[in-house]
């Protein structure tokens, strides 16, 4: 029985499969799994995950599209580990991942859930100057609502018991447990990590290092975060009844935040329009984040301002010159 299971759900991702892959085997820990689950794919997803069948630790679960949750949930139920990671099929890990995070659960048995930074990466590839470095210790609840540490459903490694503790069966389904909440199509990560640290004891701690390479894709903001904000707001409305008084004192700013990181989605897409919209819904709910984070809410107005000034056509080749050289 391996130690690690890693789950890679896969919908449509031929042009980034075979490289996800690729960095899963090279992992320096070794007594792992891989599940590769294909959630309906239309194109040459599941061809690319066989040629990859050489290798005896990769298993491939087929199912029809049920959404990254749904394929998350067949995954875990596939799984054999003791420990359950997860990469989506368009991020990367870096090799000294995997062993990182089963060192931090073996040495820590009251952390069930372990993860890392991420540094970001365009469609192509090419690494951008930003990352993700979260707040590793003293992990609470409020934390996850507001500014969600874990960062993106690549960088968490996660004990099975925790999602033993949090499985449950919807009356409708007739396969297997739900972990992840199937009706949401955004907002899966953080209902499932809230939902951990408010009905169970498991404690979330991040581990030192960049371990995780997430890709940014540009240009497809409008569709996503059309859905994105209501689905947050589902979550905030289905969990309040779990603990009435952390909601009502955190999600003000918690909303603010929510805003801020559409705002910046926006400006990423150089979509001028949508990042004012967000800017003045961030600025309506709370402007507490700039007491907390005052250096990233003056960046995120200034650049705002710089694209009404210098237009987004021109921020947006200033922007490719950058990638180019870098």
């Amino acid at each position: 029985m391996p130690i690690a299971s890693i789950i890679v759900p896969s919908f449509n991702v031929s042009a980034t499969l075979a490289d996800t892959l690729t960095a899963l085997f090279a992992q320096t820990y070794a007594d792992f799994e891989i599940i590769v689950v294909d959630d309906g794919s239309s194109d040459d997803t599941l061809s690319i995950a066989e040629g990859f069948g050489d290798d005896p630790r990769l298993r491939i679960v087929k199912q029809p599209n049920r959404g990254l949750a749904g394929a998350r949930n067949t995954g875990i139920a596939e799984a054999k580990g003791t420990y359950i990671g997860f990469c989506d099929a368009d991020d990367l890990w870096e090799p000294t991942k995997l062993a990182a995070h089963v060192a931090h659960l073996n040495a820590n048995p009251k952390v069930g859930v372990s993860y890392a930074g991420s540094r970001l990466m365009y469609d192509n590839g090419a690494l951008m100057k930003r990352a993700q470095k979260p707040l590793l210790k003293g992990i609470t609840a409020a934390h996850i609502l507001k500014r969600n540490p874990i960062g993106n459903g690549s960088a968490p490694v996660i004990r099975r018991a925790v999602f033993d503790d949090i499985a449950y069966r919807p009356k409708h389904e007739r396969m297997r447990d739900w972990f992840f909440d199937e009706t949401f199509r955004q907002s899966e990560d953080i209902e499932c990590w809230l939902r951990i640290a408010l009905t169970t004891r498991w404690q979330f701690e991040g581990v030192e290092g960049l371990l995780t390479r997430y890709r940014i894709s540009q240009g497809g903001l409008s569709a996503g975060t059309d859905k994105q904000f209501p689905a947050w707001e589902r979550m905030i409305e289905k969990l309040t009844p779990l603990a009435p008084g952390i909601f009502e004192e955190h999600t003000p700013i918690a909303r603010a935040y929510q805003h801020r990181y559409l705002c910046r989605r926006a400006i990423s897409d150089m979509d001028v329009d949508k990042a004012k919209f967000w800017a003045a819904a961030w600025l309506g709910a709370s402007k507490w984040t700039f007491i907390e984070e005052p250096r990233k809410s003056m960046e995120t107005l200034l650049a705002i301002g710089a694209m009404g000034i210098i237009g987004p056509k021109t921020l947006r080749g200033l922007s490719a010159l950058r990638q180019v050289r870098s």
